[in-house]
């Protein structure tokens, strides 16, 4: 079971957060909170970092060659044998 902890955050005469010293403990650098307005109040919910296609970048160029890399027909080769497959299990299913 998930512990629930209700901490107190005031908005300051400029309009800004002041955030209690426990809950800034929780908070990293850089991290994105996604504010649902509600009925109630404000929700804040972390956003959970998606792919990072610039990191995914650099990776690969620093990466050697791949000695087995599939040509762009045998790629294609393959996902025609792999749709056939499946028209045959729908036909089957039917």
């Amino acid at each position: 079971m998930e512990t629930t902890v209700t901490l107190t955050v005031t908005v300051n005469a400029e309009g800004n957060l002041e955030i209690p010293a426990e809950l800034q403990t929780q908070l990293t650098p850089g991290d994105q909170y996604k504010v649902a307005i509600t009925e109630e109040g404000l929700l804040f919910k972390k956003v959970k970092p998606g792919f990072d296609w610039d990191k995914w970048e650099r990776r690969l160029e620093v990466a050697t060659p791949d000695p087995d890399e599939l040509t762009m027909e045998e790629i294609c080769a393959i996902v025609k044998e792999v749709r056939h497959q499946m028209n045959l299990e729908r036909k089957s299913q039917s």
